[in-house]
């Protein structure tokens, strides 16, 4: 991060070519109406999904990676829930010609962990172990542990890394939301912490018998944090996310509207403390922004009946950084932290020349019709926010400006 004025060059801190130098029309676009503003390096999300190839009705590469763009995201790694499942070789090719032929910043997907994210048989994880940034059967927990098992081991041995979504199926007894004070109070089948912190404490410990480089998805459990922070003291080599939703707002924020719907859901004021704890302590290494849209008929259906998630690839540091660095919750190096160095190290994406350019000061409000991501559902919408992405540069070239 650095302030400046007027510049035709910019140092970026841990780039790994310095200086970038402005030429052409990003420097005409740095020709700045205010004397400060601020370069982040590019922001780097390691869980969202794009839907492409199958889905393209909820989101396609094309406005996955602008909507990344216009939030200051240079690097993204999309989840395989896909059709075809990204489980083997050739099912991966049909997304890598999309993510070659399409992609504003640089996209790197995950595999499967099992053939179909079926959960049963594993996928071609030798095949595709050169190509996607780590397994996973994201929206869907692994629910037999002989699976999981042999997934982690062959993982190990491939080097590669295993993210958990981490749920437990018999524990869900179709809930969509919290279970907890306000599901009970507007009659709606809450969904338990157990179904969640249960399956954690079994992958923990696989994690550190086979020795894999262990991730987990979306933590939203006091319980969560706890087991994490114990494991890592233990020398296991996990990492974990929580996301933007989680670390914002709570049960009581609920509403009776689709918008509100994610999985895992918005929990207690006392979970969501936990998280901010974890953050400050380094449990939680990472923000992800769970990035996940469906369309406008999906999310119309109340919270009992419309689809699970909601975008955030275009308001997740306006929303962090009034709620959270503004506020003095979180110091802004820390956040930078979370968004940029710790995803990018833990799994080795390079950042290169890649930056966005802010305007700190500037009152926006979150407006989903503003969006380019197909997706329009957020809890946010309304919210006001301090932060404003100007323009967002990836590999030498403009992908965003305002």
């Amino acid at each position: 991060m650095i302030r400046f004025e007027k510049v035709t060059k910019i140092d970026l801190p841990g780039a790994e070519s310095v200086p970038f130098t402005v030429q052409g029309d990003a420097a005409a676009l740095l020709a700045l109406d205010r004397p400060e503003y601020t370069v982040f390096p590019g922001f780097c999300d390691v869980h969202v999904h794009f839907r492409e190839p199958g889905f393209s009705y909820k989101e396609t590469i094309v406005s996955g990676t602008a909507a990344a763009a216009r939030g200051g995201y240079t690097a993204v790694c999309t989840m395989p829930n896909l059709d075809p499942v990204p489980d083997s070789a050739e099912h991966l090719r049909i997304q890598r010609e999309l993510i070659a032929r399409d992609a504003l910043v640089n996209v790197y997907p995950y595999g499967a962990i099992t053939a179909g994210e079926k959960g049963g048989t594993l996928s071609d994880m030798a095949a595709m172990a050169g190509d996607v940034v780590g397994f996973s059967d994201d929206g869907r927990g692994v629910q037999s542990e002989s699976v999981m098992r042999a997934a982690m081991e062959k993982a190990a041995a491939l080097g590669k890394i295993v993210a958990a979504h981490c749920e437990v199926d018999s524990l869900l007894r179709g809930g969509y939301v919290h279970d907890g004070a306000w599901a009970a109070a507007h009659g709606h089948r809450g969904i338990c912490s157990e179904s969640e912190w249960r399956e954690i404490e079994r992958d923990l410990r696989l994690a550190e018998e086979t020795g894999c480089a262990l991730h987990i998805c979306h933590i939203s459990t006091k319980e969560s944090v706890a087991l994490i922070r114990e494991a890592k003291a233990a020398g296991v080599d996990v990492t974990c996310e929580s996301a933007p939703h989680y670390l914002l707002l709570d049960e009581n924020d609920m509403q009776e509207d689709g918008r509100f719907k994610m999985n895992p859901p918005l929990r207690s004021a006392a979970d969501r403390e936990a998280l901010l704890e974890g953050l400050l302590d380094g449990t939680v290494d990472m923000i992800a922004t769970d990035h996940a849209p469906h369309s406008a008929e999906e999310k119309a259906r109340g919270l009992e009946k419309s689809a699970f998630g909601i975008v955030g690839l275009e308001c997740a540091f306006p929303l962090l950084y009034t709620g959270l660095v503004r506020t003095g919750v979180l110091s802004l190096e820390r956040l930078l932290e979370t968004l940029v160095t710790a995803p990018r190290r833990r799994f080795g994406i390079p950042l290169g020349n890649d930056f966005s350019l802010w305007d700190l000061e500037a009152e926006d409000t979150v407006d989903p019709e503003r969006f380019l991501s197909k997706g329009r559902a957020t809890p946010f919408a309304g919210r006001q926010v301090f932060g404003r992405c100007l323009l967002t540069v990836c590999g030498g070239k403009i992908v965003y400006h305002s």
